[in-house]
């Protein structure tokens, strides 16, 4: 979102620092002098007693002596809640009663919608917790208290019940004068295929709200309280508001603890992180009805980096486990990590805390095994590998999965980690050229024939730097379409610095194939609201942007090419976008279908892969509908882009 100028003094001329310090520290009076805007106390970013952090009300800037931790009331709330820049701004914003600028007509109209449905939500949240002290919730209460949940547990998660009745939540609502359809899009009602009156999604059912990171109400989860519902647990449907691929249960609360040192612990549902909040894991989350999407390790990575997963110890759990590992591998790079922690006997979070206390989850959470070695135990448990061609299809499993790691660096140390559980396993290292393959897993590939080369023969030419910087090296397979078109709208942006606080809620929910487009994309986050952007971006991540912008792909595209037309760009940039995430969305749908085709078939699957097409339809034209009349350029950049991905000029042509 783009600030107007001036925007960001007012907002700290109206907002006191040491209000703003004062809710995360205990200030010492002694020391401190209130008349003068003179406040001391203890550091709340480090572990002291003496009060050696000062805050100075009147320049709004606060300064620790002991650990030089610095900075106004925004840097404040960023540490000390774990919020990015934009989520800072619109907290002080709100509490200084200052209206965010919209960033264009469409876009206000749609936040305007959003705000529309956020406040139906609050409304059916307000409703549901009413629901669950009357009588009619007297039997969810009772499951509740059997479930060891404190009053003030309940308070915190705002558990709710939602009568057995076909509208009483649509009438609630309605007599307050809520539309009819705003009741539908927000997914608490659905309309039946009759044309009738809409009736209520959740009935006799405990309801869990969902929120955002920032503690906005975007959805409903409901326990079935009749043992033979159809199904035991239910979410909300997909709507402007709520993409369950993209959101994890308990984000904002978690953050805000991780943010303090707790670990980021990911379990399978509800009752898990709540329990797991009680007990005093604060840094507790969960997938949403469904596995865990690349979208959501994105989101774990933000919060911590190093996530413990925490599964079930029975065949389901470990069976996710994996899934998980293969999610991942992908996905790895320096500092970025998964651990493991599978609970005994087959028990949850809420099972085992209940059974031994938080200290048994906590020597759970201690044991944690880092995600090779569940990469191990999958290829080798279970098997005997008493025979060359065993060992040998062991080799190629691994080196198969190991060749899916894309940061060269962790390559090599999962490689070298594998051939040591292999010299364990075997006896012999599988680099001494004493086992049975003679070739060591830090080579991870397929064994080649060794090929002697001509006497007098030159040796072949190292690669030029030209070369090494290609698509070819960049990106293989099926990750070279989505690199064309993040490499274009990353270059769009650094050529038009001016449009990064205009897209950055779409830059920082987008996945990147690349580290070095990570890099890049989180420098032009970092950079916003800091004067200067280019500068900034050039200072973090030059290289990157350097390498970038070499590309030839990149170098020819026309918003590239000409600079000064921003409006231009604009367009051209919201097309990419839209492109990008339609196919995402495509591609995260197909999958999640293909998954479940494993089981038995249903008209269902077919529904939604039809349903994925239409979204994506619906995504690119929503995207474009103030784009229509954009030129011979754009169509030149989209017609290009599309004749790279369709003629895979990443392939080496043969003659």
């Amino acid at each position: 979102m783009s600030l107007p100028p001036g925007f960001l003094d007012e907002l700290r001329n109206r907002v006191s620092i040491s209000q703003v310090v004062g809710r995360k520290v205990v200030w010492d009076m002694r020391k401190s002098n209130q008349a003068k805007g003179d406040m001391w106390a203890p550091c709340p970013f480090h572990q002291e007693k003496s009060a050696s952090f000062h805050v100075d009300d009147r320049k709004g800037y606060y300064y620790c002596f002991g650990c030089h931790a610095k900075g106004d009331a925004l840097s404040f709330l960023r540490e000390t809640e774990n919020v990015g820049f934009m989520e800072a701004v619109e907290i002080l914003a709100r509490e200084a009663g200052m209206t965010m600028p919209a960033r264009d007509p469409k876009a206000a109209e749609r936040a305007d919608r959003r705000t529309e449905l956020t406040r139906v939500m609050d409304e059916a949240v307000k409703y549901y917790r009413m629901q669950l002290s009357t009588q009619a919730g007297a039997e969810a209460r009772a499951y509740i208290q059997r479930r060891g949940l404190t009053p003030e547990t309940v308070s915190r998660f705002e558990l709710g019940f939602a009568p057995d009745q076909r509208q009483g939540l649509f009438n609630a609502l309605v007599q307050k004068g809520i539309a009819a359809e705003l009741i539908v899009e927000a997914g608490l009602c659905a309309k039946p295929d009759d044309g009738g009156a809409p009736y209520d999604r959740f009935r006799g059912r405990i309801i869990y709200p969902i929120r955002d990171a920032r503690g906005r109400a975007i959805s409903l989860g409901g326990r079935a309280m009749d043992p033979n519902a159809r199904a035991k647990y239910l979410n909300g449907p997909e709507t402007p508001l709520f993409d369950k691929g993209r959101s994890l249960y308990n984000h904002g609360p978690a953050r805000e603890a991780c943010g303090k040192g707790q670990p980021l612990i990911v379990c399978e549902g509800y009752m898990d992180v709540i329990a797991l909040a009680q007990a005093g894991f604060g840094g507790a989350v969960a997938p949403l009805g469904t596995a865990v999407t690349e979208e959501q390790l994105h989101l774990m990575w933000r919060i911590h980096d190093e996530p413990v997963i925490a599964l079930d110890g029975d065949t389901a759990g470990i069976r996710a486990a994996m899934r998980v590992v293969d999610l991942a591998l992908p996905l790895l790079e320096a500092g970025k990590a998964l651990r493991f922690a599978i609970l005994p006997g087959g028990q949850d979070p809420d099972e085992l805390i209940k059974a031994g206390g938080p200290g048994a989850m906590q020597r759970v959470l201690d044991g944690a095994r880092p995600m090779v070695d569940l990469l191990w135990q999958r290829e080798t448990e279970g098997k005997v590998f008493d025979s060359p061609e065993r060992r040998a299809a062991l080799d190629k499993s691994l080196r198969t999965a190991i060749s899916r790691i894309r940061d060269a660096s962790i390559r090599r140390h999962y490689g070298a980690e594998v051939d040591r559980l292999r010299r364990d396993l075997f006896g012999f290292s599988a680099t001494s050229g004493q086992g049975t393959t003679g070739q060591g897993f830090t080579a991870y590939r397929e064994d080649r024939p060794f090929r002697r080369r001509p006497f007098g023969a030159k040796p072949p030419a190292l690669p030029l730097p030209a070369t090494r910087s290609t698509l070819l090296v960049a990106a293989e397979g099926e990750a070279v379409p989505d690199h064309l078109r993040e490499a274009v709208i990353l270059a769009i942006l650094a050529t038009h610095p001016a449009l990064i606080p205009e897209f950055e809620s779409q830059l920082e929910t987008m996945r990147f194939s690349d580290p070095a487009h990570e890099r890049l994309a989180e420098a032009m986050l970092q950079a916003i609201g800091a004067g200067e952007i280019l500068p900034r971006i050039m200072q973090a991540a030059g290289a990157d942007l350097d390498r970038l912008l070499r590309q030839p792909h990149v170098r020819t595209a026309p918003p590239v090419l000409r600079h000064d037309d921003t409006a231009f760009a604009r367009m051209c940039l919201a097309e990419e976008l839209a492109k990008a995430e339609a196919a995402r969305a495509v591609r995260a749908e197909v999958a999640e279908a293909a998954e479940e085709l494993e089981g038995l078939a249903d008209e269902g699957v077919t529904w939604r892969l039809s349903e994925a097409n239409r979204a994506r339809e619906r995504a690119e034209r929503s995207k474009l509908d103030d784009t229509s009349d954009m030129g011979e350029d754009r169509a030149a950049l989209s017609a290009q882009l599309q004749a790279l991905i369709d003629g895979e000029v990443w392939r080496k042509r043969k003659g």
